[in-house]
C-alpha cells in the first residue's frame, strides 16, 4: 500500500505526521506533496529533520499530475482540492482537517466529496452526516493530539530548547490571523508580564502572506523582551507550547480547545480587530464566518473582553486552574472525540481495511 499527504500548507504537518507514523510502523510506504512557496528552504530542512520522503509541485495541476503517475492507494488533504474527480478515478481520497476551531468552514469543506472523511467524535460525524448524507464519515477522534497523549514530549527538554525559565510560569499567547486580537495588544505588552516565561505562536499566515505583514511588525517587536520566545517559521507545532505552557490566551483559534483537551485554563480574548466590511451593518459577515456552535464552545474559556482584563483573569486562572474543568471535561468529547491516543491507529486500521 502507498499514502501520500498533499501538504499545500506547512501547518497541517501535526495533523499528519502521527498518521505517517503509524504507517511506518506498518511499513507502508508514504509521500509528501510539498508546494513551492517563500519558505522552501525551511520546509526542505523539517522534511529532512522527520526523514520524510517528499517531491514539490508548483500548483494542484501539477499535484495531479503527479497523483496520476503514482496511483497510490490513499491521497490526504486537509483542505479541499480542485480535481477530486480526476483523481477517484486512480486513487482514494482522504479528508483530515487540522483543526478543531469554531469556524463555519469546518463544516463547508466536505462540500465537495472525498472518500472519507476522518473526524472528530460523533457529535461532528452527526452533524456532517445530516449536510451531506451520501458521504463517508468516521470518528476516529483527534489524532493531533496522539504525541502528548502518549507522552512522547519531554517538558524538561522543551523548557531548555526554549530558553525558558523553569521558575516561571509560562503563557502561550496563540492568535489566529483573522479575526484577530494581535493588532489590540499594546505595542510593549510583554513588560506587564515580566514574571512570566512568554511564549507567542502565531497563526502561520500572519508571518507568511504579505496581507499580514502589520501583523508580522508587531511579532517581531514583541520578540524582542528577554521573556518572550517568538516561535518561528520553523516552529510549525503547536504541540511542543501546549505541552509546556501553563495558560493559554487565544481568539476565535482552534487552540484554544486544543489547550482546553488538555485540561489546562484558557482566556479568550473577545477583543478582536475586524475589517470595516465586518462591521456595524455587516456584522453578520462574522456571525456567518463561526460555527453555529460558537456560543456553547465560548463557555470553555474565561473572557477577556478588553486587553486591560487580562492580566487579572491570567492571575486567577493560575491560581485556581479548576474553575472551569468541569466544563473542559464535558466539552472535550463533542469538541475532539476519543482522546486515548489511538485515532492515528484507527485512521491506518481504516485505510488498510478499505485500501
Amino acid at each position: 500500500m502507498k499514502v501520500i499527504f498533499d501538504t499545500k500548507s506547512l501547518y497541517y504537518l501535526p495533523q499528519y505526521l502521527p498518521v505517517c507514523q503509524e504507517l511506518e510502523k506498518r511499513n507502508i510506504a508514504t509521500v509528501f506533496v510539498f508546494y513551492e512557496s517563500i519558505h522552501d528552504s525551511i520546509i526542505k530542512n523539517i522534511a529532512d529533520g522527520n526523514s520524510l520522503t517528499s517531491i514539490w509541485v508548483k500548483d494542484e495541476k501539477e499535484a495531479i499530475e503527479y497523483y496520476e503517475a503514482e496511483k497510490a492507494d490513499w491521497v490526504f488533504f486537509a483542505n479541499t482540492f480542485p480535481y477530486l474527480e480526476r483523481l477517484h478515478t486512480f486513487s482514494k481520497s482522504a479528508q483530515l482537517g487540522h483543526g478543531i476551531g469554531p469556524k463555519a468552514s469546518y463544516y463547508s469543506k466536505s462540500s465537495h466529496s472525498m472518500s472519507v472523511r476522518f473526524v472528530e467524535g460523533n457529535y461532528r460525524k452527526q452533524r456532517l452526516e445530516s449536510r451531506y448524507p451520501n458521504d463517508e464519515f468516521i470518528d476516529v477522534g483527534f489524532c493531533k493530539m496522539d504525541p502528548i497523549l502518549n507522552g512522547e514530549l519531554s517538558r524538561a527538554a522543551l523548557l531548555e530548547k526554549y530558553q525558558l525559565d523553569e521558575s516561571k510560569p509560562t503563557i502561550l499567547y496563540a492568535p489566529t490571523f483573522y479575526p484577530s486580537s494581535i493588532e489590540r495588544f499594546p505595542k510593549k505588552w510583554p513588560a506587564e508580564f515580566e514574571k512570566y516565561n512568554v511564549i507567542i505562536k502565531p497563526h502561520y499566515f500572519s508571518i507568511s502572506k504579505k496581507l499580514y505583514k502589520k501583523q508580522l511588525a508587531r511579532l517581531n517587536r514583541w520578540s524582542e523582551f528577554d521573556n518572550v520566545y517568538l516561535a518561528k517559521t520553523e516552529d510549525y507545532s503547536l504541540l511542543p507550547f501546549m505541552e509546556v505552557a501553563d495558560v493559554l490566551v487565544s481568539d476565535a483559534s482552534s487552540a484554544l480547545f486544543e489547550f482546553a483537551l488538555l485540561n489546562k485554563p484558557v482566556i479568550w480574548c473577545d477583543f478582536l480587530k475586524l475589517r470595516w466590511n465586518y462591521r456595524g451593518i455587516f456584522s453578520y459577515k462574522f456571525k456567518r464566518r463561526m460555527d453555529q456552535d460558537y456560543g456553547d464552545y465560548a463557555k470553555i474559556a474565561v473572557h477577556a473582553k478588553q486587553y486591560r482584563d487580562l492580566k487579572d483573569l491570567i492571575e486567577a486562572q493560575l491560581s485556581h486552574p479548576e474553575e472551569l474543568e468541569k466544563i473542559r471535561l464535558e466539552l472535550s468529547e463533542k469538541l475532539a472525540g476519543k482522546l486515548d491516543g489511538r485515532s492515528s491507529q484507527r485512521i491506518v486500521n481504516y485505510l488498510q481495511d478499505n485500501a
